[in-house]
């Protein structure tokens, strides 16, 4: 299934954090936040004609912005795209 978000809006997948610390700990999945980092995979057509964000940019959102969605059985956020922080490079 495809998925266009409008608008103003973006289509994210969540960048999944390290389970492990760097002395070999592994955490629980309920002891970790979601991340707030991800990778755009869809922008809507005025995001598009702004040109600052674009597809694969891997980006770092607001915490508690967006709406999660299931697409094909994964997990995505759509947001609007003022609730990007930035570009990671």
């Amino acid at each position: 299934m495809a998925f266009k978000p409008l608008g103003k809006r973006v289509l994210i997948e969540r960048v999944e954090e390290e389970k492990k610390t760097h002395s070999g700990i592994i955490i629980p999945d309920n002891a970790t936040e979601k991340p707030s980092i991800g990778i755009v995979k869809e922008i809507g057509k005025e995001v598009e004609k702004d040109g600052e964000i674009k597809k694969n940019d891997k980006v770092l959102f607001g915490k508690y912005k967006g709406n999660e969605v299931k697409i094909d059985g994964k997990d995505f956020v759509v947001l609007d795209s003022e609730d990007i922080l930035g570009i990671l490079k």
